[in-house]
């Protein structure tokens, strides 16, 4: 006969159990936390790239001046480290249609092929980065 006394102080086991439902949702979390880390890392560099792509197109004259500027400063920077692939950006350059004394430096960055999509992670975001920088000329 089985002692119910013996099976309820006996817990041997138990933690190899709560290991087998906690662990799953400890490294899904692990994962989404590393992913959306190297997408934050990616977003901030192309805003970076946008930021300083719009100083150096301040020296144009003109929109198309800018544009070359823009992008000759993107296709020389270097990218230290970043996860970033220059053939995946798309440079933009446009005068504001509301104020003709500013310009925006709108950059488009195809994050499909990094690391994080094959992931076992949540939701992620969009698989395409959209970053601007928009620059007063002659100041305020």
């Amino acid at each position: 006969m089985i002692d119910v006394q013996t099976i309820k102080s006996d817990n041997k086991g138990a933690a190899a159990i709560e290991f087998a439902i906690l662990a799953p949702v400890f490294i899904l979390l692990l994962l989404t936390f590393v992913a959306y880390g190297i997408y934050l890392g990616a977003a901030h560099a192309v805003q970076q790239l946008a930021a300083d792509a719009s100083r150096a197109a301040i020296a144009g004259l003109d929109a198309n001046e800018r544009q070359t500027l823009a992008t000759a400063y993107i296709r020389s920077s270097s990218l230290d480290g970043t996860f970033l692939d220059l053939d995946k950006l798309s440079v933009k350059v446009e005068t504001d249609p509301l104020d003709a004394k500013q310009f925006t430096v709108a950059l488009s960055y195809d994050a499909s092929s990094l690391p994080i999509w094959s992931l076992y992670s949540f939701v992620m975001p969009g698989q395409v980065i959209h970053r601007y920088s928009t620059i007063r000329v002659g100041g305020i």
